[in-house]
């Protein structure tokens, strides 16, 4: 009888360690949550998106801004030891590089099969998650003092008034400038889009290093006009600032940042969980909820305050494998034959 006691008293013992076991597995995996991002949306947009996946999910999120050529030069220098799960923004063809570099994985999860095939890669390496048109914001009190008139077109811009009064960033650095580099390429050719360039060059105050710089510069009156994606000028607007959003007549391209999992990817179930959820209905709608004035990518999605139609604009139909293809050989002649002009 004593020997029997023995025994269940073993068994017991055994069968609460291993129940200790079963119940722990899931504080490993909650640990396990986490993914670190490089982000080429704006800071303080990234942070709105990123902690409202984090409040949906429980899955923390790390990540670093950098600009679209920064961010594809630091995964290329450590793809034999990624330091980043998930390179978040940048318009759609520097996934479609980094794809190319063997920087990127297939992830075909979440809605990939609903979505457009202009916001998704056929191999499944990156997909979109929001969309913004190229555009002008003009300082209305800027150019009132300067009794100049509201540029309504690109070659609106060459008028001698707005000498060394115009902003744009950088397609040395900024993803968003060679969306317009390549827009006014596809629209005129390449010679004459150079020669406008090298003629726009007079006006230019400034190339910023950052794709919303501009914007900074429009919104304080340190220039009277900026060039970039529209979100960073809706907000201005929203918070007061004497800024209009004008689209350019002939037409502008826009920008479909991208969301890609980059190959190494130390946490590949939480980078997968942010890719889906970027698209999915909840995260459509955060765009909008936090204000970010982005445009989402998918039917019935909130639209924010201010924001026409995307379907009411002119634009430019650029083709984003030709994007890719040929960045490296337009921003190389940009900076030998434009940048020189100033």
């Amino acid at each position: 009888m004593f020997q029997l006691k023995r025994l269940v008293s073993f068994l017991l013992l055994v069968s609460v360690i291993a129940a200790g076991f079963v119940f722990a597995a899931p504080v490993r995996d909650s640990a396990a949550k986490e993914v670190v991002v490089y982000s080429s949306v704006d800071e303080a947009n990234a942070k709105k998106i990123l902690d409202a996946f984090t409040a949906d999910t429980g899955i923390k999120v790390n990540f670093v801004f950098l600009s679209t050529g920064p961010a594809l030069t630091r995964i290329e220098a450590e793809q034999q030891n990624p330091q980043a799960d998930v390179w978040m923004g940048a318009p759609a063809e520097n996934h479609g590089i980094a794809k190319d570099k063997g920087l990127s994985i297939p992830y075909k999860g979440g809605n990939y099969n609903s979505l457009q095939a202009a916001f998704k890669d056929p191999d499944g390496n990156w997909r979109s998650f929001y969309m913004n048109p190229m555009a002008f914001a003009v300082n209305t009190e800027q150019l009132r003092r300067i009794n100049a008139p509201k540029p309504t077109s690109w070659q609106d811009l060459l008028n001698p008034v707005y000498r060394g009064l115009i902003q744009m960033p950088s397609p040395q650095s900024s993803g968003t400038a060679y969306n317009m580099v390549a827009s006014i390429v596809t629209l005129w050719g390449e010679e004459r889009a150079y020669q406008y360039m090298k003629s726009l060059n007079p006006s230019i105050q400034t190339y910023t290093s950052s794709g919303t710089g501009p914007a900074q510069g429009v919104s304080t009156g340190t220039c009277a006009i900026g060039i970039q994606f529209t979100p960073a000028f809706f907000e201005a607007i929203d918070k007061g600032f004497p800024l209009e959003v004008i689209y350019p007549s002939e037409g502008v391209w826009f920008e479909n940042p991208a969301v890609s999992i980059l190959k190494g990817a130390k946490n590949i179930e939480a980078a997968q969980a942010l890719v889906d959820w970027l698209t999915s209905e909840k995260g459509q709608n955060t765009l909008t909820d936090q204000m970010t004035f982005f445009y989402p990518i998918t039917a019935g999605a909130k639209l924010g305050k201010g924001m026409p139609a995307f379907e009411t604009l002119k634009t430019i139909n650029v083709d984003p494998i030709w994007a890719s293809a040929n960045k490296d050989r337009l921003v190389k002649r940009w900076q030998d034959e434009v940048l020189p002009a100033r």
